[in-house]
C-alpha cells in the first residue's frame, strides 16, 4: 500500500542528523510511498543566517500531515535561542498542547534501577506543552545595578490546565486507571493551587479513574524508589519536562525515550521527537543510538491512524534489542547508528509483510 503522505523533516544539529536518517529508513520499510521533504533548520543555520529557521517557517511546515524532527544544539549557540527559535515556536503555532513521553524498559535494555523488570517500569508522561512556566513574560530590570533583579512569570490559563489534565484522564482511563498529578502547592502560591483545583474539578468526571497528587520533589523520589506505582503523570510544561527526562534515565537512558509534541484536534501537524540532545561531542562517528528517534517515528505513524505500521515498527526495535546481536555503545555493543537502524527496519519490513489480521505485537 502506498501512503501518501507528506511529512516534514528537520534533522537539526548533531546526532539529530544521524539518528533520523534511521528513523526515516525504518518508516519507509513498513509504509512505502512516504513523501520526505527536509529542512535544514538548525543552529548552524543560526549561525549562518542569524535564525533557526525563517520567518515563515511554520507556514512553509502547516500543509504537512506530521513533523519528525531531529535535535537541536551546537556549540556557540545558547540553548534558549535554540530553543526559543524552533521547537517552541513550532509547538505554539500548531496547537501541540501535548507532549506525550512513553518511558519504558526495553527488552535487552538494563534499568539503573536494580532488580527492576519492565513489569515495573512502563509510564506515560503527559506533560503541558505550550503555557506554564514557559514563558516569554518577564525580563531583566535595573540591569547592571546593585538592585538588578530578574521577573520570570508562568502562565497558567483555564483553557490550558482544564484540555491537559483532561487528556491525560482519558489516557489514564486506556490504561490502568491510575493518574498522578504533579504539583507543588505548599511552595508556589498561585499557580499550583490553581491547577490542583482545576484537576480535583476534573477528576469528579471520571470516577473509573483512581488519582493522587504528589508534590513534585516527592513525585521525583517515587520515581526512583517506587516506579511500579506510577502509570500516568501529568504535569506542567517545566515539571512535566524534567520528570519525562528522569524517568528517561531510569528505564534505559536518554537514547530510548521517543516523545510526540501532539495537536489532539488535529487541525495542524504534529511533531515527533527523541527526548534526547544533540551530543555534539559524538555526531558523525556512527555511535549514536536511534531507537528513540526510531520509536518516535513510530508514534508518528500511530497518530495518523497507521496502527499497524506503527506496532510493526515497535515491535521491530523490541525483537531486535532482544537479540543482544545489534547494539550500539551505549548499550554495550559494538554496532554503528547505521548498523541497528538497518536491523531494525529489516525486522519491521518483515513484520509488515504479515498478512492482514496478523497483529505484528
Amino acid at each position: 500500500m502506498v501512503s501518501g503522505y507528506r511529512i516534514a523533516t528537520i534533522p537539526g544539529d548533531g546526532i539529530g542528523v544521524d539518528v533520523t536518517a534511521e528513523a526515516v529508513r525504518v518508516l519507509d520499510a513498513v509504509l512505502p510511498g512516504l513523501e520526505w521533504t527536509e529542512f535544514e533548520w538548525s543552529c548552524e543555520n543560526y549561525l549562518r543566517t542569524g535564525a533557526m529557521m525563517p520567518q515563515d517557517g511554520a507556514e512553509q511546515l502547516a500543509g504537512f500531515d506530521a513533523i519528525l524532527l531531529g535535535a537541536v544544539g551546537f556549540p556557540g549557540v545558547a540553548d534558549h535561542v535554540s530553543l526559543w527559535g524552533l521547537l517552541i515556536p513550532l509547538r505554539r503555532a500548531f496547537g501541540q498542547y501535548v507532549n506525550l513521553r512513553p518511558v519504558r524498559l526495553l527488552p535487552g535494555t538494563q534499568s539503573a534501577l536494580r532488580d527492576r523488570t519492565a513489569a515495573d517500569l512502563d509510564i506515560l508522561i503527559v506533560r503541558e506543552n505550550s503555557e506554564g512556566e514557559y514563558s516569554r513574560i518577564g525580563g531583566i530590570h535595573n540591569e547592571g545595578r546593585p538592585d538588578e533583579f530578574v521577573l520570570q512569570e508562568s502562565v497558567f490559563t483555564r483553557t490550558g490546565c482544564e484540555r491537559i489534565i483532561r487528556y491525560a484522564f482519558e489516557r489514564a482511563a486506556e490504561r490502568s486507571g491510575q493518574l498522578c498529578s504533579a504539583t507543588k502547592s505548599n511552595g508556589i502560591i498561585h499557580s499550583m493551587p490553581y491547577w490542583d483545583s482545576v484537576f480535583e474539578r476534573i477528576a469528579v468526571e471520571y470516577p473509573q479513574v483512581s488519582t493522587r497528587q504528589m508534590h513534585v520533589d516527592a513525585l521525583a523520589a517515587e520515581l526512583v524508589l517506587h516506579p511500579d506505582r506510577l502509570d500516568v503523570i501529568v504535569g506542567s510544561n517545566l515539571f512535566g519536562d524534567i520528570l519525562s527526562d528522569l524517568a528517561a534515565a531510569v528505564t534505559g537512558g536518554l537514547g530510548l525515550a521517543p516523545s510526540g509534541n501532539i495537536n489532539p484536534d488535529r487541525i495542524a501537524p504534529s511533531m515527533f521527537e527523541a527526548v534526547h540532545g544533540s551530543a555534539p561531542d559524538i555526531a558523525g562517528q556512527g555511535i549514536a543510538n536511534p531507537v528513540a528517534q526510531i520509536l518516535a517515528g513510530a508514534m508518528l505513524l500511530d497518530h495518523l491512524g497507521e496502527a499497524t505500521a506503527a506496532a510493526a515498527v515497535d515491535r521491530a526495535v523490541c525483537d531486535v534489542l532482544a537479540t543482544g546481536e545489534t547494539l550500539t555503545p551505549d548499550l554495550g555493543g559494538t554496532a554503528t547508528t547505521a548498523d541497528l537502524g538497518a536491523a531494525i527496519a529489516a525486522r519491521a519490513a518483515e513484520l509488515a509483510r504479515r498478512p492482514a489480521g496478523v497483529d505484528p505485537r
